[in-house]
C-alpha cells in the first residue's frame, strides 16, 4: 500500500512538474497578409520585446473599440517598450474585403493578418472575439484575455511594460 501511495505521488508530482514546465508558443499556421499572400504564423516576432496578437473582426464593436483606443497610444506604446501588435481578422471570405478598407480609414499601424477560414483561431483555442494574446520576448504566451471593456488598454499596456521589463505577470 506504501508503495502505491508513493508511485501516486510520484506520478502527481511529475505531472505538475511538467505542466507547470510546458509553455505556449505561437503555432505556426498558414494564413494571409492584407494584399492577399500567404503567411506562416510561426514568422510572428518582435526581435525579443514584447508582442500582442489580437483577433477581432469588422463586425465585433467590442473589437473594434479596443483596437482603436489601442491606436491612440499605439507610437507611445512602442517608443517606451518596443511592443508590436498584429491584428488577427477573422472575418470569413464574405466579409474580408471590408477589412482592408475599415483598417485603412482608421490609419491603424498594426501589422494586420487574415484568418479567413479560422485555422489560426483554432490553433489558439480562440472562440469568440475580442480575444487579446500577450507574448514575451521568447515567444511565450504570458497572457490572454477573452473580452473587453472600455479602459482594458490601460491594463493591457501595464502588462506589456511589466513583461518588456523581464518581469513575470503571474
Amino acid at each position: 500500500m506504501l508503495k502505491k501511495i508513493s508511485l501516486i505521488i510520484t506520478l502527481v508530482s511529475t505531472t505538475l512538474l511538467v505542466t507547470a514546465q510546458s509553455v505556449q508558443h505561437l503555432p505556426a499556421v498558414d494564413i494571409k497578409n492584407l494584399d492577399g499572400s500567404v503567411f506562416n504564423t510561426g514568422k510572428l516576432a518582435n526581435d525579443g520585446k514584447p508582442m500582442l496578437v489580437d483577433f477581432w473582426a469588422t463586425w465585433c464593436g467590442p473589437c473594434k473599440a479596443e483596437l482603436n483606443a489601442i491606436a491612440d497610444d499605439y507610437a507611445d506604446w512602442q517608443k517606451e517598450t518596443g511592443v508590436k501588435l498584429v491584428a488577427v481578422s477573422i472575418d470569413d471570405a464574405r466579409n474580408m474585403e471590408k477589412v482592408g478598407p475599415y483598417v485603412n480609414g482608421k490609419n491603424w499601424e498594426y501589422q494586420v493578418l487574415l484568418d479567413p477560414n479560422g485555422d489560426f483561431k483554432r490553433a489558439m483555442n480562440v472562440n469568440n472575439v475580442p480575444h487579446i494574446f500577450l507574448v514575451n520576448g521568447s515567444g511565450e504566451i504570458v497572457w490572454q484575455q477573452n473580452s473587453s471593456a472600455p479602459g482594458d488598454e490601460e491594463k493591457i499596456y501595464e502588462l506589456v511594460k511589466k513583461v518588456a521589463k523581464g518581469e513575470s505577470i503571474k
